[in-house]
Order: C-alpha cells, then structure tokens, then sequence
C-alpha cells in the first residue's frame, strides 16, 4: 500500500540523527543525519548539515549537503555547489553547480527505459525462433 500524498513537510534539525529507514508522503528536509534509506512520494532537500548514509528514492531532489548511497529520483535532481554524492544516481533530470562533487554513475530514466524495452524485444523475437 503506498502512501498517500499530502503537503505535509517533514523537517528533521542539524544534531538529530536517525537509525533506520524513513518512508514520507509529503516533502522532507534533513538538516541532521540518517543512518538508513529514504523514500518519499515528495520532494527531498538535504540541507548543508544534512548527511545520508543510504539510499535515496523520491520525486525532486535539492542536494546542498552530503549522500552516501544510491539516488533515484523520478523528475529533478539539483546538486548545489556544496553537494557532495557519493552512489550511483538514476534521474530524468540533472542539475550540477560548478564546485558539487559527485562520485559513480549516472543513468537517464528515458535510455533506461529504452534499453529495456529494446531487451524485452530481443528476447521475445529469440523466444519465437
């Protein structure tokens, strides 16, 4: 059952840290730390203090601090000059200010899309010879 969306915003402060996997239907901003994943139907915000130690799934995301995982974000993905990402990232849109740093991989979800589409083709033409 997926959660249903709201206008809520979820704020956690500078010297909060969570242990453990947080789940949200609204927008989320972490100015503290987390120890865990994040998925949200919203819009992520990692403040300049705000460090994740896991992976990332979500609508829009504004990376000002620091990510060690995997993002996956659905629409736009903003690192500000401060952002520092480590993980691979799978984004429709990307946004990178000169001075972010980002270490791994980066995955479009339209080639993404297409290549599977491309596989599932290959497949079923040698499932019919």
């Amino acid at each position: 059952m997926e959660p249903e969306t709201t206008n809520s915003i979820n704020i956690i402060t500078s010297g909060t840290v969570i242990k453990g996997d947080v789940t949200a239907s609204g927008d989320f901003r972490l100015d503290g730390k987390l120890e865990g994943n994040i998925q949200l139907n919203g819009k992520l915000v990692i403040g300049d203090s705000g460090v994740v130690n896991g992976n990332v799934l979500c609508m829009n995301a504004n990376i000002i601090g620091t990510v060690n995982g995997n993002l996956s974000v659905k629409e736009l993905l903003s690192l500000h000059s401060s952002a520092r990402v480590k993980g691979d990232i799978l984004i429709n849109k990307l946004s990178i200010e000169p001075g972010a740093i980002f270490t791994g991989k980066c995955n479009m979800l339209d080639e993404v899309r297409k290549q599977q589409a491309a596989e599932q083709a290959a497949a079923s033409e040698e499932e019919q010879k």
